[in-house]
Parts: C-alpha cells; structure tokens; sequence
C-alpha cells in the first residue's frame, strides 16, 4: 500500500505510523487523515500488532490543520470536503480508541491545534524537552471539537482545559507533564529509546488484559461521542463563515485577525 502523507511501518508487533508532511510542520489534510484511517484498518483487520506508535516526520509532531489547504474549501468544493472530513476524522478516532492495543504519541516539537486532538486520542504520550502543546481552534475562526475540548478537561482539569482552548497559549513539555497531559518528558535524543522501552514493557503484558483494561478505561469518556457528532454540525457551520475565512488569511498572511463582532 502506497501513501504520500504519512510512513507506516510494521516490525515485531509494533506498528508506527508517521505523519510525513515536514515542510507543513506535519499539518494534516483530508488525504492525511485517510490514510491513517487505512493504516489503522490494516493494523485492526490483519491483528498481530500489539503497540501503536504515532509521532512526525522531522523537527514536529504535528501542527494540526493545514490552513493553507482548508482556505481554498471554497474553490474545491466545501460541503463535499467537509463530508469526507468529518467521516474520516470520525472513523480515525473510532479506531484508535477502539483497535485493543495501546496507541502512543511520540512527540517532538509543535503538538498543536488537531496534532493536540490526535495525542488527546493517544493513550501515552512521551514528549522531547522541545516539544510544544496547545490548541488553536479560536485563533483561526475555529473550535477543536474532535477531542479537545472534550478529553482535555478530563486530563488538565476544567479551568485549565478552558484556559488552554479559549487563550490559546503555548506550553512547553515540562508544564504539560506537571499537568498530567504528558506522561514523561525525555532528552530529544532520547526519545525513540523511551518509546521503544514503553513498547517492551507493554507487550510484556497480556495482551487480552489489556484489551479490557483499554476498553474499560474508555468507558466514561464513550459517552462523549455524542458531542463529536454534534461538534462536527457545529463546526460545520463554523466554517463557513466570514470569521473562519478570516482567521484563516490572517494566519497566512502573518497578521493579527481583523474580527468583527458577532451580530
């Protein structure tokens, strides 16, 4: 199976899928995420693996949406684009909360915005000292519905979690640990020997065991799909409008938001 945005790789039991766009700080497109819904397909259908490792090609983990590629919804067709988004973002995070093997982030860099979402969905995060977390949602005419708001509250806290997606700061690794939103902190050179050391450990395991520890670990927070479901209406609607059109050409133009006020 040939892909263009991300690597996926299978080698005793573990299985890494790299997001492999570094010239855009590993920001995700449709195609991005349909490619990671195959490569987990496989991972779930064939069996055999007993670890997920997730991290980014380069200097960064992933710096979430490419702005560059939702600006131009327009010229290609948004309601087609936003269909096709919103099921394959669905069907991703299905699949990782529920594939029975751990999934962890390996993180460097920039882990913003959707590349935030996406450890949210990750059941271990090992950080580099250089990696930076946050959301960005609001920044650009946005929300990160997709496991932000819902699973960041339950990791930070509710003020924090608030704090976090309505300010949008920057936090660095070791701030991020002391909050529980990491679970260790590492030398960047040494941080494939940490993941690889957490992988070890969990295929000493049982593997059914952890299954249902798993499954059962991800009961109260199944509840919340519901507001992904709602969430994607919303941002739907979002999206379409002058603020995100906005957000989106400040960003890219390297300027602060012109923005009007809500009428």
């Amino acid at each position: 199976m040939k892909f263009e945005d991300i690597i996926f790789e299978k080698d005793n039991q573990i299985a890494k899928i790299t997001i492999n766009r570094p010239k855009f700080y590993n920001a995700v497109r449709t195609e991005t995420f349909v490619e990671m819904v195959q490569a987990f397909e496989e991972i779930i259908v064939e069996g055999g693996c007993r670890v997920v490792i997730l991290t980014g090609a380069g200097k960064n983990f992933c710096s979430g949406g490419d702005v560059s590629w939702e600006k131009e919804f327009e010229h290609r067709g948004r309601s087609r684009d936003q269909r096709c988004m919103v099921l394959k973002t669905s069907m991703l995070g299905w699949m990782m909360r529920n594939c029975g093997i751990p999934v962890i982030a390996s993180v460097r860099g920039y882990c913003i915005a959707g590349g935030n979402e996406l450890n949210m969905l990750c059941d271990l995060t090992i950080a580099s000292e250089n990696a930076k977390f946050g959301q960005a949602g609001p920044k650009v005419g946005s929300s990160p519905i997709w496991w932000g708001n819902q699973m960041l509250p339950r990791v930070v806290g509710e003020k924090k979690a608030r704090e976090i997606c309505m300010l949008c700061r920057v936090y660095a690794a070791k701030e991020a640990e002391k909050m529980g939103w990491v679970n260790k902190v590492v030398p960047d050179d040494q941080l494939e020997a940490e993941v690889e050391k957490w992988c070890q450990e969990i295929m000493e395991m049982s593997p059914t065991a952890i299954r249902v520890t798993k499954t059962n670990l991800n009961f109260e927070s199944d509840m919340l799909e519901a507001s992904i479901t709602h969430g994607h209406l919303l941002l739907s609607f979002l999206h379409g409008t002058e603020e995100f059109k906005e957000g989106c050409t400040a960003f890219l133009e390297k300027r602060k938001p012109n923005w009007k006020p809500f009428e």
